[in-house]
This record gives C-alpha cells, structure tokens and sequence, in this order.
C-alpha cells in the first residue's frame, strides 16, 4: 500500500476570507429553549474546516456507501493530505485508477476499506491490484436546499 498523498486533482489558490457570523452558545435539537444571548463572533469557514490549506481540497460525493457516518450523495469531502491516515479514519483512496470515500482498516498487516453501510462488500486488494490513500477526510459540507 502506498499511504503517500498524491497530487492535488487542482492547486490550492487562496481567496478572500469570508467571514460570516456564528451565534455564541449551541442550538438544542431536542426540546427548544428561550435563546440565552445572541452574541455574534465572526467566522470564516476556512478557519473552521481547514487545518492545512495547502494540502487540502474538496470532493463531491457521488453515491451511499458511506450513508451511516453521514456522508450522503452530493455532500462535498474536506480532504487533508497533510495527514498520516490512521485506522479507523474516513479517507478517499485510490484503487488502480477508481476513486473511492470508505474507513480505513489495517490490521495485523492487512489493509481494507470498508464502507459505513453493511450492504455494501469490503473492498480487499486482489494480487497486483494498487491502493493510494489520496487523504483523511476531515469533514463534509451539506446542502439542505
């Protein structure tokens, strides 16, 4: 397996900073209370979603594999590079030229990725078949309308 990050499919260019407004506090999604204060601190997304902004791109999902850990068909991937993929993380990979988003298993010297819902098979490398993991997957961004 090879974990090197490949190339960005794009270069990262920065562009202006988009600072929009985040209510201080949480917002209950069980039973509603009277809002406490609507103090006002200004975020830019960047900040939030993103830790290497050089090694980090977006990708847009297509398919319900991962459905189970909340990625949905549509939703774009923010994806690191700069980071070592661990066992357990979500992570988009490459096999022999096909692009795919699954959790990373590696035991005892195996390595498997395998998708959040159990419909769908393991996905086991076969003899000469080659495995690059592209990046960890840090977070997803969701369109409601």
């Amino acid at each position: 397996m090879n974990s090197d990050s490949r190339a960005a499919p794009w270069p990262y260019r920065a562009g202006p900073a988009l600072r929009l407004p985040m209510v201080q506090g949480t917002v209950r999604a069980g039973f509603p209370s009277p809002a406490d204060d609507f103090a006002v601190k200004r975020h830019d997304l960047n900040d939030l979603l993103i830790t290497h902004p050089a090694a980090t791109f977006f990708w847009r999902v297509r398919g319900s594999s991962m459905l189970g850990a909340g990625i949905a068909d549509g939703d774009i991937l923010v994806v690191n590079r700069a980071l070592d993929p661990l066992h357990g993380d979500i992570v988009v990979a490459e096999i022999d030229n096909d692009f795919t988003v699954k959790y990373l298993h590696r035991r005892a010297g195996k390595v498997k990725l395998v998708a959040a819902d159990p419909t769908f098979p393991d996905i086991l490398l076969r003899e000469g078949q080659t495995l690059s993991i592209c990046g960890v997957v840090t977070g997803a961004i969701k369109k409601f309308r």
